[in-house]
């Protein structure tokens, strides 16, 4: 089971960044549309749309990262998005809140997207910068 999560090699696929552009480009315009449920008090049948767009294109982004290889799951860019996930959800059930959830959820994204690979790529877990599952140690050759 692991080595499917975790694989020796990252998994490719045919137009993989041409998707992954795609998706986050949606994703953002989702978000846009959404942050009139957020920021706004608009009525629902405004915001909905864009919100099914942002949790149907963030949900495929995920799963892309999972499917390459899910050392993104333990990476701190993968806990940032697990955490924005928590935010979501306690925005949706705290009303008062959802301002001040939804502007630390684009301050995590920001810091995310652009922080650098020392930062992106490290794991709370292991204590160390891990790029990929083949630096873990289930997945070290024993015949070197």
């Amino acid at each position: 089971m692991l080595s499917r999560l975790f694989p020796k090699q990252k998994r490719d696929f045919t137009a993989k960044r041409y998707l992954s552009i795609s998706l986050r480009t949606l994703h953002l315009f989702g978000i846009a549309g959404f942050a009139g449920f957020f920021l706004y008090d608009l009525p629902e049948s405004l915001w909905r749309p864009y919100a099914i767009l942002a949790l149907t294109t963030g949900s495929l982004m995920l799963l892309v990262e999972l499917y390459v290889d899910a050392i993104w799951f333990i990476q701190l860019r993968g806990l940032a998005v697990i955490t924005k996930i928590f935010l979501l959800l306690l925005a949706m059930n705290a009303p008062h809140l959802t301002t001040v959830l939804f502007c630390l959820i684009v301050i995590i994204s920001g810091y995310f997207s652009h922080a650098p690979g020392k930062v992106r790529y490290y794991s709370p877990l292991l204590g160390r910068v891990v790029k990929s599952s083949a630096e873990l140690s289930f997945n070290q050759s024993h015949s070197r």
